[in-house]
């Protein structure tokens, strides 16, 4: 009975799985067979090592090619490069022995590894080479983990191999794969100061390739092999919101299926899949913080990583520059994606996890403190609609009394305000209703709807950087109204002049637009 995966890579006949060669494999081959060096680069669990095994396994018994997959995990606690490379050729070692190919090296060649550092893996990979029938191929996995030190040699010895591959014996086509692009190998060693001279092992890539999503159709005939096995169907709309929350990262579809499958319904397959099973499973995989979200958003601690996703949380487009390493590097981890020229989290689990993360200490505080005891969802429950205005009045008293204090709390200062509004609204909800939220550069704006019994509450976040701004805001939140087919909404503007008296700061005003009510509140 297969099953789906969230650890490790799929195996064939034991997980569900799309063929993860559909999805790069004729590029792919394209670079090998016209002998070429390249890398292959996608966020943390997107299949790559499926891929590698994959591609490696058909090439093998296509018989033109000898193809191993190397992973140099094991190399990245080495700091010094001597250690480095000598781990990087027992790993070549064990590799070529997992395929029954011939013997890597002997005993013999202890010594050149230990001594001879700095050439012995091209001398191996040259000699090893001379002595095959067939043209070699490797893929190494994990290639950024490298150390600066380990990894400058490594990418020297293979770049000297390669331009001498016209009087001596080499690998035809090397894959360097990882979750970073090549431009990232070059920024970490400059950073070092470390010269890669007139030898630049860069210079011999021919193509970055990266590797997508799962497509909405590919989601639905992946589903469809469980429906296929066990009778059990997931609903239309099912399938319609696990594509738009996860927009086909894989190990989210895996891991939405795994919840309500296997923990949710304890493999009842007799029971269809609905969208509200798939609602609670998200938010238990979000509460939990499994690994794969753990790994990926302890990269918000990097400064890199703090300058864009900042600015996608301000809706501040302007401020990240495309062409900036920080943004590359970013959108290399799968924290965001960049369509219609809207860079935005790359989908609506990470966005919402972001936040949660980014105000998780704030939101304990908040349901700790004695004095937020005064804040609970009855007290704005009334004649079975949301007090909206009562809450946010309370906020801004809130604001007003802590925000010093507050927003020093957090790394992410600038996006302290909207961080802040959150953690206080989540507190609040405290599960009895939820919090959508839009983001996405390029609208100075943070979108957010609150559901509560079926009932929406949109709330538009804004820096008041004067008139033009608040009036830019109304226009956006009436556009938001419209959207979401609501005819009261509220305006939030932060006011970030320190000149200013909290008199001038906090006030509250509603206005009538289009027919519409808006609601302006002054923080």
């Amino acid at each position: 009975m297969k099953y789906f995966n969230v650890a490790g890579p799929c195996i064939e006949g034991k997980h569900y799985m799309i063929d993860a060669t559909e999805r790069l494999y004729d590029e792919l081959m394209e670079l090998i067979d016209s002998e070429q060096y390249y890398v292959v680069h996608a966020a943390r669990q997107t299949g790559k090592t499926t891929l590698l095994i994959d591609l490696a396994n058909k090439i093998n018994k296509e018989g033109k090619y000898y193809a191993v997959y190397c992973s140099l995990e094991n190399a990245y606690t080495e700091t010094e490069a001597k250690d480095g490379i000598k781990s990087i050729v027992f790993s070549l070692r064990s590799a070529f022995n997992n395929i029954s190919m011939p013997q890597f090296f002997s005993n013999g060649d202890m010594f050149e590894i230990e001594h001879n550092y700095s050439n012995v893996l091209k001398d191996f990979l040259t000699r090893y080479s001379a002595n095959l029938d067939k043209p070699l191929v490797i893929f190494f996995d994990e290639a950024d983990c490298l150390s600066d030190n380990a990894l400058l040699s490594f990418l020297r010895q293979l770049r000297n191999g390669y331009i001498n591959r016209s009087f001596a014996s080499f690998p035809i086509s090397i894959a360097l794969v990882g979750m970073r692009n090549i431009r990232d190998y070059k920024a970490r060693i400059r950073e070092n100061q470390q010269s890669l001279g007139s030898a630049s092992p860069f210079n011999i890539i021919t193509e970055s390739l990266t590797l997508r999503n799962f497509t909405k159709i590919e989601v639905e005939n992946f589903y469809k092999q469980h429906t296929v096995q066990t009778g059990q169907v997931f609903e239309d709309e099912t399938l319609e919101i696990i594509f738009g929350q996860t927009q086909g990262q894989p190990w989210l579809v895996n891991a939405i299926a795994r919840q309500v499958i296997e923990k949710q319904l304890k493999n009842d397959y007799s029971i269809p899949i609905t969208p509200a099973m798939v609602s609670e499973a998200i938010n238990t995989i979000i509460l939990r913080r499994d690994v794969h979200i753990d790994q990926l958003l302890d990269k918000l601690k990097d400064p890199r990583v703090q300058k864009v996703i900042e600015q996608v949380i301000l809706g501040d487009g302007d401020s990240i520059e495309r062409m900036s390493d920080d943004y590359s590097y970013v959108k290399d981890l799968g924290l965001i994606r960049d369509i219609n020229k809207v860079i935005e989290p790359a989908n609506p689990i990470y966005g919402e996890v972001i936040v949660r993360t980014l105000n998780y200490n704030e939101q304990m505080i908040l349901e700790t403190d004695a004095n937020f005891s005064q804040y609970q969802m009855p007290k704005y429950y009334k004649n079975d609609t949301f007090d909206m205005n009562l809450m946010m009045q309370d906020f801004q008293q809130f604001w007003r009394k802590n925000s010093d204090i507050w927003q020093n709390r957090f790394q992410y200062r600038e996006a302290a305000p909207h961080l802040i509004l959150q953690a206080f609204l989540q507190r609040v909800l405290n599960g009895g209703g939820d919090i959508r939220r839009e983001m996405a550069t390029g609208r100075r704006r943070l979108d957010l709807c609150v559901e509560y019994l079926g009932k929406k509450y949109p709330i538009e976040l804004k820096i008041d950087y004067g008139k033009k701004y608040l009036e830019r805001g109304t226009e956006q939140l009436l556009n938001y109204m419209d959207i979401l087919g609501c005819n009261e909404g509220w305006l939030i503007a932060f006011d970030r002049n320190d000149e200013k008296s909290w008199e001038d700061k906090i006030y509250q005003k509603t206005e009538e637009k289009e027919g519409k009510i808006v609601n302006i509140f002054g923080c």
